[in-house]
């Protein structure tokens, strides 16, 4: 709906024409000056490059440790603290799983990326991740959990993670809240 100007006020092209009145208007021929046209979105294919995982974007952690001392949760930031919340309590189904036992640190980084880009573009919003206690490795201590839990906080679409409940995983597993995509 368009606004009347105030009574006592030209409309304004009537303001126009008192302004300029050596101007001659053009004929309307009722329609706008510039109608909106839609414009297709141009498609390119897909190179294998961009098909193929970017796991080499991951990096790996250089003895990292999270600045509260708790590698096992993370929520990015912006989002409410009632997520990680919810994702603690099984709020949202686990739709699919990942296993990376017997994986080396290169093969884990790569099926992690995979993994999570199919999880998305299949609309999965909430995925279980194992990664392992560690209990057959050789110093005893898990290999892929530290790094699991960095390369999450380098990919956009995770939007939080948390250990996995003890029958689902316990300290050897994480539940990953992925975003949707719109």
């Amino acid at each position: 709906m368009k606004k009347r100007p105030p009574e006592g006020v030209p409309p304004p092209t009537e303001a126009l024409d008192t302004l300029l009145p050596d101007v001659t208007r053009l004929p309307d021929h009722g329609r706008a000056l510039h109608p909106r046209r839609k414009i297709p979105p141009i498609v390119r294919p897909r190179t294998e490059d961009e098909d193929a995982p970017s796991a080499d974007l991951l990096s790996d952690p250089a003895d990292w440790n999270d600045e509260r001392g708790d590698e096992g949760t993370y929520v990015r930031d912006g989002m409410q603290a009632q997520t990680l919340r919810k994702l603690r309590r099984g709020h949202w189904n686990t739709e699919s799983q990942l296993d990376l036992h017997g994986y080396t640190s290169t093969e884990a980084r790569l099926a992690l990326v995979t993994f999570l880009r199919e999880c998305q573009d299949a609309g999965a919003r909430c995925v279980r991740i194992v990664h392992g206690k560690g209990l057959q490795s050789r110093n005893g201590a898990p290999v892929l959990k530290a790094k699991v839990a960095h390369w999450l906080r380098q990919r956009e679409e995770v939007l939080a993670y948390c250990q996995a409940k003890p029958g689902d995983g316990g300290s050897g597993a994480v539940v990953v809240l992925l975003k949707t995509r719109r």
